[in-house]
């Protein structure tokens, strides 16, 4: 049985008083529901502050540079995340695709890098509304998997997938269960036959399309569908906590 989880991408919202506040709340919540991995995904400024809060939630890093050391202004290493507790990295998020030029070759290098030092990366994938339009979404999901995986050799666990649709994400609109299981059953096809079944069966996928309180329920009872990469939602305590239980229910 693959563990649910649900992360909390705050992107760049909150601040120390927000950070305390949620951590608190989410502390005792995620000691109630242990059956879940909740992972919180602050921005880098706040990310010592989260980890050191952390009891019963991951914290995790917004972005990664995949150099070990070096002249790269404004960038934090893989080594210093290990180095502050962190456990998980997004990489690959469409926002780091489309407006900071993450190509699909940057994200490799990032997974990879991410792998070598035993933290987990939350490898984001997923096609824009015009490719879905042409009939391309599931090349587009495969092409960015599969490039994204090519440096590292997995046994099973070392990352987890999420399927952020990226006309869904911000817009209020979410893809329909059977749109997301859909996907989130070709991905899990994929990884089974490029890589093995094993890796297949112990890799999350998360869905990361605007997944609210109100949908998370019925999204997380997809058979292939193990949890969220939860967004704007993530920074309202009551819903993010509704979420967190709707995975639990599972």
């Amino acid at each position: 049985m693959r563990k649910p989880m649900v992360a909390g991408n705050w992107k760049m919202n909150g601040a120390s008083e927000f950070a305390s506040l949620m951590s608190t709340q989410l502390n005792q919540h995620a000691a109630s529901i242990g059956s879940v991995d909740v992972v919180v995904c602050p921005p880098t400024l706040y990310l010592a502050q989260v980890q050191n809060d952390a009891i019963s939630y991951a914290s995790a890093a917004q972005n990664v540079h995949f150099e070990e050391a070096g002249a790269y202004t404004g960038e934090t290493s893989v080594a210093m995340l290990k180095d502050l507790g962190v456990e998980y990295v997004l990489v690959g998020h469409s926002e780091r695709r489309e407006m900071f030029a993450d190509t699909d070759a940057v994200v490799a290098n990032k997974v990879a890098a991410v792998i070598a030092r035993s933290l987990v990366p939350i490898l984001c994938i997923g096609e824009s509304l015009e490719q879905r339009r042409n009939g391309e979404a599931f090349e587009v999901v495969k092409k960015q998997l599969l490039s994204a995986l090519q440096a590292v050799t997995l046994k099973g666990g070392e990352v987890v997938v999420a399927y952020e649709p990226i006309w869904a994400i911000g817009t209020g609109e979410t893809a329909t269960p059977e749109q997301a299981q859909e996907i989130h059953a070709y991905i899990r096809s994929v990884l089974a036959a490029e890589i093995s079944a094993q890796v297949a069966e112990k890799t999350r996928i998360l869905y990361g399309g605007s997944v609210s309180a109100a949908t998370a329920a019925e999204l997380f009872s997809q058979q292939d569908i193990d949890g969220g990469l939860v967004g704007g939602a993530s920074l309202k305590i009551a819903d993010f906590k509704t979420i967190c239980s709707a995975a639990a229910d599972l």
